[in-house]
């Protein structure tokens, strides 16, 4: 084992790698609730590492506590208190702000990322990384946005783009989750799976009984047949979607409406 590897095989610089989750620095923050809203929001998300620049205070029985959640348990009391300075200094450092009435002639927002691109490209950094939210009126100063290694930007109405500093930490934490949760969600698996075509086929051979049994005119019939076929073909129906059309065209069939 070299002096670079870890007991468990990997290498300190694995170990040291921006590959990890972000994690939020907030600058400045005004409310209190603020605070909370976001450090709830990465318990949604699967982030744990909240750095607080310059924090309002942090009552326990306050609205920080109140608005955070189940984040009231480990993310907020585990936050870190830190300088602007050591936050630059230490981390890679994407500045989350508005970007209105500019253009690329500017380098104060620009270039910049939408958190969609950030998701895409985040896990080829091998630096610390954190992404970092500045005050609910102001946002981030351009003092501390030229500190700043990159920025982001959450793309919204050109006649009202300005988030809600909480809204807008949501937002981008949710287009990041998949660095966190890697897909694993509480949501239950959606996979469908197409009926198998001899049940398709029952299900047109039962439209095209009805469709005798009703007196559909000869010369639309092979149009409507078709019709169905290009409708049903696009809907992917599921075995028991299949079969739940298949008993309704039965009685249909049976039962018809007076001709």
């Amino acid at each position: 084992m070299t002096d670079s590897d870890t007991a468990d095989g990997s290498s300190e610089a694995d170990s040291a790698s921006g590959r990890t989750p972000p994690a939020v620095a907030v600058v400045d923050a005004q409310s209190p609730g603020n605070v909370g809203t976001i450090a709830r929001a990465m318990k949604n998300f699967g982030f744990e590492d909240l750095l607080l620049v310059d924090p309002p205070a942090l009552d326990p029985d306050g609205e920080a506590y109140g608005f955070a959640g189940h984040a009231r348990e480990d993310v907020l009391p585990n936050a870190e208190e830190i300088e602007f300075d050591h936050l630059v200094e230490t981390y890679h450092t994407i500045g989350c702000t508005a970007v209105t009435n500019e253009d690329d002639r500017s380098h104060m927002r620009f270039p910049y990322s939408t958190p969609a691109d950030l998701a895409d490209r985040l896990p080829t950094v091998e630096a610390p990384t954190a992404l970092v939210f500045g005050r609910e009126r102001v946002g981030l100063t351009n003092e501390e946005l030229a500190r700043i290694d990159e920025i982001c930007s959450i793309p919204a109405s050109a006649d009202y783009p300005v988030l809600n500093l909480g809204q807008a930490a949501t937002v981008t934490l949710y287009e990041l989750r998949d660095l966190t949760l890697g897909g694993e969600t509480q949501l239950p698996d959606l996979q469908r799976v197409r009926a198998p075509e001899p049940t398709i086929d029952r299900l047109y051979d039962q439209w095209a009984a009805l469709l005798t049994e009703l007196n559909h005119p000869d010369e639309k019939r092979e149009k409507t047949m078709r019709m169905l076929r290009r409708v049903f073909g696009r809907a992917d129906l599921t075995e028991r979607e299949a079969n739940t059309l298949l008993g309704l065209l039965r009685r249909a069939t049976e039962r018809p409406a007076e001709k």
